[in-house]
């Protein structure tokens, strides 16, 4: 077998969804900080309902820096999560919320050189569920 991979790319696709709007689940939440030294929730989501439903959609960072807060107290928000003045929230309480989700395609290159495909949350893509089920589908939702 003779293979050519003179113009073979090295790739890493983690992508396992179409991009789109779905109803997701936050299946994981990981502690860590950033390279600044700010407190970071990583979290996990994963598509709910529908044919992708258990899937890996994106992983997801909250910042709780003077800059990230805006965006996680939007998030905390949609999630039902107390978001006004002073709160004390844990990590659990996050995992299982659900939401509907705007993921996109994005493909960065990193140090090491190999491309690097996932999709991403962008910073206003986060939607509360209706509270009731004769909403829009998540496609027709304006994101």
């Amino acid at each position: 077998m003779q293979c050519n991979f003179t113009n073979t790319d090295a790739v890493s696709d983690f992508i396992s969804v179409p991009p789109g709007h779905y109803l997701c689940e936050i299946a994981e939440v990981r502690v860590g900080t950033t390279r600044g030294g700010d407190p970071r929730w990583a979290i996990r989501l994963a598509v709910a309902e529908g044919e992708h439903t258990g899937r890996h959609a994106a992983w997801d960072g909250l910042v709780f820096s003077t800059r990230g807060l805006a965006r996680v107290r939007s998030v905390f928000g949609v999630l039902g999560l107390p978001n006004e003045g002073v709160v004390e929230v844990e990590p659990g309480d996050v995992q299982g919320r659900q939401a509907l989700v705007e993921l996109r395609a994005a493909e960065f290159t990193p140090p090491s050189g190999e491309r690097v495909r996932r999709l991403e949350v962008p910073y206003n893509g986060y939607r509360a569920v209706p509270d009731d089920e004769s909403g829009p589908p998540a496609d027709e939702l304006p994101f």
